[in-house]
């Protein structure tokens, strides 16, 4: 039996490493599905940012009609500086929970007034709330489906090993409700 030469070793890892190169690690789609993660992300904080900068126009305009209702209007206050203080995605999603739970207990109160749904100022900075709060579900929807795209890649072989490699991350966090979100807020109008 005789021996492989060494030219015959020196084809075979040639064309191992066309091979590879051919087929191609992974890395370049997981940069790219990492970008697309990130930037449905950064559409997320700019639908945040706009609701958070609707909502001091919001209580007010409510303050003006229901200036006792002092402790919701501190909710809102504390999860909107909440919002606006986070520092990554986890902390970014609870706080967005938290002031999604704190709007419910304000919007609870404007049932309640219906001159205040009258005023044509109150009808129209609901609207773009309204619409605000579209978008955002929206941006959430196409976040998530990124993160489905780029998790699903990252865990597969040989993409895995890659991701690993370069130190990508190998899951990235959905958007999801929070448990609060799934309860009804109980106001008591008799305090």
């Amino acid at each position: 039996m005789q021996l492989c030469s060494l030219s015959q070793w020196r084809r075979a890892v040639v064309i191992c490493i066309l091979m590879l190169g051919v087929a191609g690690c992974g890395y370049n789609r997981i940069v790219e599905l990492d970008q697309q993660a990130d930037a449905a992300w950064a559409q997320i904080e700019n639908q945040l940012q706009r609701r958070a900068d609707l909502i001091p126009n919001l209580v007010n305009t409510v303050k003006g009609y229901a200036a006792h209702e002092k402790e919701i209007f501190q909710h809102v206050a504390s999860a909107r500086a909440a919002l606006m203080q986070a520092g990554n995605i986890s902390e970014t999603m609870a706080a967005s929970n938290q002031l999604e739970a704190a709007l419910r207990q304000l919007f609870i109160v404007i049932e309640n007034y219906p001159q205040l749904n009258a005023d044509v100022t109150f009808a129209k900075l609901m609207d773009e709330v309204a619409g605000t709060e579209n978008r955002l579900a929206v941006e959430q929807m196409r976040y998530n489906r990124a993160v489905e795209a780029y998790n699903a890649y990252v865990q597969r072989i040989p993409s895995t090993y890659t991701a690993k490699m370069f130190g990508f991350e190998m899951e990235k966090p959905y958007f999801k409700a929070s448990e609060d979100s799934r309860t009804v807020p109980q106001i008591d109008f008799n305090k």
